[in-house]
C-alpha cells in the first residue's frame, strides 16, 4: 500500500476529531468575529491550501453574507504594498505553517488589528505562533508529498468556522455526519476510483470540471493528477469552461465533471451534454442517482446532507483517481519527482 492510499484512509478517523480538537477556538473566534461584525474575510493560501481557501470563500458568502477574497501575497512580499488589513479577518492556510509568505500577510494584519487565523497541521509552526487564532488540522503525520488527509481536515475546518460564525445548524449537523458516512463509504469509493483508472492508464491531459463547493475539488484533482501522475490536467469551473478551454476539447481529451445534486446540478447537465456532442470522453462523478443512470461512464457517490458537506466524498474519490492512476502508470506518488513536501514561498 502506498503511503498516499494509507492517509486517503485515514481521512475519516481524522476528521472525526477535528470539532473537538477545535471547539473551545471555533467558539471564541466566532464570538470576536460576531462581536466586531467582521463584514470580509481574507484567505492566505498556496497549493492545495489555495483550493480549501477557495471552498472557505464560498462557505462565508453562502452562509454568513461575508465577501471573501483570495490574498496577494507578492503584492506585500514583493511590492510592499501598504494593505490595511484592520478591519478584516486573515485566514492563513498552510498544512507545514512555514508558508512564508502566508505568514507575512498574517503578520501586517497583526500589526493592522485585524483577526487573525491559522489553520494548519503544526502547533510548533510560525504561523501557529503567530496568529491569534490557531485551528489545528490534527491529522497526524502526513508522509506522502501529495496533501489528502491535510487538505481533507483543512475543507472542514473552515466549514465548521462558517457554521460557528452564521449560526446554521442544519451545516453543522451535515458536517458532523460526515466521518461516520465516510467510513462507511470509502471503501466504496476507493474501489470506484481503481476501476475508472483502468480506462484512463495512457492519458496525458485531460480537463475536470466543477461548479460552486465542487469547483475548488476540480482543481484539486487536477493537481493532484498533475503531481502524482505527470498528466496535463486543467481543473476549471463548469461556468468558465466555455470561455476558451472548450475549444480544446476533441474526441481523445477525457473531461471528468464533478457534479451535486444542489444548485449547480443543471449546469453539469448541460456540460455532459456539450462534450458528448463533440465525441469526447467524459466521467460523469455525481451523488444524483437518476443523473448516474443517464451517463454510461459515471460513479455514483454517497449523498450528503447538504452540498457543502458533499464536497468531503468527492475529494476523497479525486485523490483515489490520482493514487490509483499513479500505480496503474508505474509511478511512485508519494513522492513525485521536483516536488517537496513543505515549499516556502516569498
Amino acid at each position: 500500500m502506498t503511503k498516499m492510499l494509507d492517509e486517503i484512509l485515514q481521512q475519516p478517523r481524522v476528521l472525526a476529531g477535528v470539532e473537538a480538537a477545535n471547539k473551545e477556538t471555533l467558539e471564541a473566534l466566532a464570538k470576536e468575529l460576531n462581536d466586531r461584525k467582521i463584514k470580509h474575510a481574507v484567505l492566505a493560501a498556496r497549493g492545495s491550501s489555495d483550493h480549501a481557501a477557495i471552498y472557505g470563500q464560498y462557505l462565508f458568502g453562502i452562509y454568513k453574507g461575508v465577501v471573501s477574497s483570495l490574498a496577494t501575497p507578492s503584492a506585500l512580499t514583493l511590492y510592499g504594498a501598504a494593505l490595511d488589513l484592520s478591519q478584516d479577518v486573515v485566514i492563513g492556510i498552510s498544512q507545514s505553517g512555514r508558508a512564508a509568505d502566508v505568514l507575512a500577510y498574517v503578520e501586517k494584519a497583526n500589526q493592522d488589528g485585524g483577526v487573525t487565523v491559522a489553520v494548519t497541521n503544526n502547533l510548533d509552526s510560525p504561523l501557529a505562533k503567530t496568529a491569534k487564532y490557531h485551528l489545528y488540522i490534527n491529522a497526524g503525520l502526513e508522509e506522502s508529498v501529495a496533501a489528502t488527509k491535510t487538505f481533507t481536515a483543512q475543507l472542514y475546518l473552515l466549514a465548521l468556522l462558517a457554521a460557528y460564525w452564521s449560526g446554521d445548524q442544519a451545516l453543522l449537523t451535515s458536517l458532523r455526519d460526515v466521518p461516520a458516512l465516510l467510513e462507511g463509504s470509502i471503501d466504496g469509493i476507493l474501489k470506484d476510483a481503481q476501476v475508472k483508472t483502468e480506462r484512463y492508464r495512457y492519458m496525458v491531459d485531460g480537463f475536470v470540471l466543477g461548479r460552486g463547493y465542487n469547483y475548488p475539488i476540480a482543481r484539486e484533482m487536477a493537481l493532484k493528477t498533475q503531481e502524482t501522475c505527470y498528466v496535463k490536467m486543467q481543473g476549471h469551473a463548469i461556468s468558465d469552461f466555455y470561455h476558451g478551454p472548450l475549444a480544446q476539447v476533441h474526441s481523445e481529451v477525457p473531461v471528468i465533471i464533478l457534479a451535486p445534486s444542489g444548485q449547480a446540478l443543471n449546469d453539469a447537465r448541460e456540460m455532459v451534454a456539450k462534450i458528448s456532442e463533440l465525441a469526447a470522453q467524459v466521467l460523469l462523478v455525481t451523488d444524483d442517482k437518476a443523473f448516474a443512470s443517464e451517463v454510461e461512464n459515471s460513479v455514483l457517490l454517497p449523498k450528503a446532507a447538504s452540498e457543502a458537506a458533499g464536497v468531503f466524498f468527492f475529494t476523497v474519490f479525486a485523490q483515489a483517481f490520482a493514487q490509483y492512476l499513479s500505480v496503474s502508470k508505474g509511478l511512485n506518488p508519494d513522492n513525485p519527482r521536483s516536488l517537496n513536501k513543505v515549499t516556502i514561498t516569498k
